[in-house]
């Protein structure tokens, strides 16, 4: 206190304002609080959906690999990458193919000729046929 200023200069005001300055101190201590709560949540939140994100991708992987080994795939790898097995399986699939389609057309003309022996009496019909069982009976002797 001087005689020109009754009132206490430094103190006084500096109390004041460190009241505020503290008060302000402590609002910014809420609002960084505040904002490191927040960012934490945030985190919580990305590392829960990466961690979702992980889990779904493994189930999709699993099932790709259950489809992979459904496909066997591993086996048709190794049958490209082996000559013989490839060979070896084409004769195999060509010798049944043939005698199949062989085996197959033979009993169907077979099939149809029994069928067509019943349609001898039939006018028109009938001479062709007997003319067909003709030529067979001729090649049979």
């Amino acid at each position: 206190m001087s005689k020109a200023n009754p009132y206490r200069t430094g103190s006084s005001f500096s109390t004041r304002s460190g009241s505020r300055s503290t008060r302000n101190e402590e609002q910014r201590v809420q609002s960084e609080s505040k904002q490191e709560r927040h960012s934490k949540e945030a985190d919580d939140v990305q590392a829960f959906e990466l961690r979702h994100e992980v889990k779904k991708l493994n189930t999709r992987l699993d099932k790709i690999a259950a489809t992979l080994e459904k496909s066997e795939m591993k086996d048709m790898i190794d049958n490209y990458m082996n000559p013989k097995k490839r060979i070896i399986a084409n004769l195999t699939a060509g010798l049944a193919r043939g005698l199949g389609l062989t085996l197959g057309t033979a009993l169907v003309l077979g099939l149809l000729g029994y069928i067509l022996s019943f349609f001898v009496n039939v006018p028109m019909i009938g001479d062709f046929i007997s003319d067909l069982q003709g030529y067979i009976d001729q090649s049979r002797s």
